[in-house]
């Protein structure tokens, strides 16, 4: 009875530091939907036929540069992916990601900055939920087009497996991130769902569901970019 009991004060104990460490997490989430709303509502954004044809998206909301004359940063967010065999069902639960490297820091210098990454082919989102990707090297990456179409950037559209962008002091713009990487965050997965779960399992098996913190971020995609228009032989 003894043991049980202190075994019962230790998780009292711990449960306020659980609680915190999900809300920090799920206000992150929040942050992201809250992004990609604010992103898709400027006039001159990410071309919609882009987000149209995108498998996965990442949204990491205020990176900021860790290491002055380094240039070095690191930043978290989240991942969220079209369900099904061939991303062709309703976008899912996010998976929490971290991206970090000196190429970030060189963007950002002093100012926290939003990124948004569409992930373009299966290939380039399966690449994702490994371990660690270097972009331009393990996924190829390239600042993404602005305006109403990506119509008149079909080069760069073909090329690349990751297009990117930032927002920073109301400015927003393609951005490039090679050299920079991005790895799921395990850790922050499990402290948002309760429990471990690889990125796999989250956007690809569906073990989970959407979050209450991940619902803004969700819907807003399922509102603008419901059907996935990437060229079906792609997605095979």
């Amino acid at each position: 009875m003894k043991i049980a009991g202190a075994f019962f004060l230790v998780w009292v104990l711990l449960l306020p530091a659980f609680a915190a460490d999900n809300e920090k997490e799920s206000d992150r989430v929040k942050e992201a939907g809250q992004v990609m709303k604010e992103i898709i509502n400027i006039p001159d954004d990410i071309p919609k036929d882009l987000i149209d044809r995108a498998e996965c998206i990442i949204v990491l909301p205020s990176v900021k540069k860790i290491a002055i004359g380094i240039g070095a940063s690191y930043g978290r967010g989240v991942m969220t992916c079209r369900s099904g065999e061939h991303f062709t069902g309703p976008w899912g639960a996010p998976a929490m990601y971290a991206l970090e490297g000196g190429n970030i820091g060189l963007q950002l210098g002093g100012q926290a900055t939003d990124f948004v990454l569409l992930i373009m082919n299966p290939h380039g989102a399966e690449s994702l939920m490994g371990s660690k990707v270097k972009l331009g090297a393990d996924a190829a990456a390239a600042a993404g087009p602005k305006g109403r179409s990506a119509q008149g950037s079909t080069d760069v559209v073909m090329r690349a497996e990751i297009l990117s962008y930032s927002r920073s002091r109301g400015l927003f713009a393609g951005v490039s991130l090679e050299g920079s990487t991005l790895r799921p965050d395990n850790r922050a997965n499990q402290k948002l769902y309760g429990r471990d779960l690889s990125v796999k399992e989250i956007v690809r098996q569906g073990k989970v569901g959407v979050p209450p913190s991940g619902q803004l971020l969700v819907s807003t995609l399922e509102k603008h970019s419901p059907k996935n228009k990437s060229d079906p032989k792609s997605l095979e």
